[in-house]
């Protein structure tokens, strides 16, 4: 039997290597622009960041007060006569160097402004800072009228403040939900002693004279300067009512009636209304409206006007959240605050619940 073999396939040679395309020369040039463009962007990044890491660090040497710019309110935006909205809010505390103080400034320069209405939206302050206040706006309702216009609270220093406007009448507007009122005078005083015993701690501080120390925080305050500081308060409690009377011409004429509501007790608008305490309940635009009545102006024909901070360096840099942070706002103002809560100073200010809030946050880290 005979073996049958298939046939064997003829032998191919392999293909070559195949052949590649070659890419085109990259154009170096564009490769370098574009790394130059981004090493200059980034040094521009790093070079804000820089002049912002500075000025931060050197801000309470460098940084100006800030500036006061208008802010359109109402009525005619082109008109040449205007009546400026001063605002007045928080606690009155550092008014020397304040921005209520540059309001008062910028209006009484500024000729165009023929009134001047106050919004108040504040608990009080310092004796020291109402009276501040209370002076400038005198001197400026002298040469121009003055309104006033209550926000939610215009309590004790705030109260006294808005009697700048004088014997005039229908010059101060409570809003419905006003709380005013709270004539009175208030030193706070803590006592710690007995923290500092538990803790170990004793004082023994080194005076001139046995009153040199009076109002310690770190132990019992004495009859006498009890005594003393009951005087001190006494007097300027006279101080406020005698600013009342020259600002409230019922009780100028009757000062019994004052001293039968200069409790310290807070108010309602119509509990003040009926007292006295103010002309009318009204919103902010009535007391715009009886500030144009007062400077004699058609309403058609003017420009009101609100006081606005103007935006810094600091602003820009950083971003206005960012400036009012607690990261960032720990200022030279914000630690004379703190300490004016613990010195024994005299305040014209609403207590309550309110001036505990007022504590917490200036207690904030």
């Amino acid at each position: 039997m005979s073996n049958v073999f298939s046939p064997v396939p003829s032998y191919q040679p392999a293909s070559g290597p195949p052949e590649y395309q070659q890419l085109p020369p990259r154009d170096t040039q564009q490769g370098s622009w574009g790394r130059s463009c981004l090493f200059a962007l980034l040094g521009l990044v790093a070079g804000v960041f820089l002049v912002g890491q500075i000025f931060w660090l050197f801000r309470p040497r460098v940084e100006m007060p800030p500036k006061v710019r208008e802010q359109y309110f109402s009525h005619d935006r082109r008109a040449w006569d205007k009546v400026a909205i001063i605002t007045l809010e928080g606690m009155i505390l550092d008014e020397e160097e304040g921005f209520v103080k540059r309001q008062i400034d910028q209006a009484l320069q500024d000729d165009r402004v023929k009134a001047v209405v106050l919004r108040v939206n504040s608990p009080g302050g310092t004796i020291t800072d109402a009276d501040f206040l209370y002076h400038h706006l005198s001197k400026l309702r002298d040469k121009k009228p003055l309104v006033v216009s209550m926000g939610s609270v215009a309590a004790s220093g705030a109260y006294y403040v808005s009697m700048a406007v004088g014997h005039r009448p229908d010059t101060i507007f409570a809003e419905p939900t006003t709380w005013t009122g709270s004539i009175g005078v208030i030193i706070f005083h803590m006592n710690v002693e007995q923290l500092l015993a538990r803790l170990g701690v004793e004082t023994d501080p080194i005076t001139s004279a046995p009153l040199k120390d009076m109002g310690s925080l770190f132990r019992k305050m004495t009859p006498e300067e009890r005594g003393i500081f009951q005087g001190l308060v006494d007097k300027s409690l006279a101080r406020f009512k005698e600013v009342i009377r020259s600002g409230r011409a019922k009780f100028a004429d009757d000062p019994a009636a004052l001293d039968n509501i200069a409790t310290g007790q807070i108010f309602t608008a119509k509990e003040a209304l009926e007292l006295g305490l103010v002309d009318r309940i009204g919103f902010l635009e009535d007391a715009v409206e009886r500030a144009i009545e007062l400077a004699g102006l058609d309403p058609s024909q003017v420009c009101v006007i609100r006081y606005k901070r103007e935006v810094g360096l600091a602003d820009l840099i950083w971003g206005s959240d960012f400036i009012s942070s607690k990261w960032y706002d720990v200022t030279l103002t914000d630690l004379r605050k703190r300490l004016a809560l613990l010195s024994p100073r005299a305040f014209y200010l609403m207590t309550g619940s309110l001036l505990e809030l007022q504590w917490l946050e200036l207690a904030r880290p």
